[in-house]
């Protein structure tokens, strides 16, 4: 029982006391932070169950925007390592860029963003995407390797949803 207080005391209570966290943010207690300095979380972001996220060990940055919601198991990493400098990968330098996850963004369950990646206000990744890269605003995100499948059309009347009278 010690060593799963002792891990989750390390893997979270201490960590996200030094997360840059905006108003009315929700998040779940078993989401894991590696680097919070390097970490910021806008005004009512929802960070799902077992969700990842792992700053740069020296100067990578996340940023997620306000409004963003994450499913379960969203993994976020800022850094990576250099496998073809020597024998051993984890003695390696790493590489590391910042990811900046606009406003209003909805990761699903299991999304990967992987270092250097931007994603644009008002975009939705499908569950199991990898993303790398930049994309636009409003994009319907998916695939692995993810690219983008469609676009958001916030208040389109020409295309009712499945709640909005035909």
């Amino acid at each position: 029982m010690l060593k799963i207080l002792n891990f989750y005391n390390y893997s979270h209570v201490t960590p996200l006391r030094k997360v840059k966290q905006g108003r009315s943010i929700s998040i779940s207690p078993n989401v894991w932070f590696a680097e919070p300095e390097r970490i910021e979380i806008g005004d009512n972001a929802h960070l799902g169950g077992r969700c990842m996220i792992w700053a740069g060990p020296t100067v990578a940055k996340i940023v997620i925007g306000a409004d963003a919601l994450f499913g379960p198991e969203v993994m976020i990493t800022a850094a990576s390592y250099r496998y073809n400098d020597g024998p051993c990968v984890t003695k390696q330098n790493m590489n590391e860029a910042d990811v900046i996850i606009g406003r209003d963004v909805w990761l699903a369950t299991r999304v990967v963003v992987l270092p250097g990646t931007t994603i644009g206000d008002g975009c939705i990744v499908a569950a199991g995407a990898v993303l790398s890269g930049t994309y636009p605003a409003m994009s319907i995100i998916a695939g692995a390797p993810a690219k983008v499948v469609s676009t958001r059309r916030i208040g389109d009347t020409d295309h009712p949803g499945p709640h909005q009278p035909q």
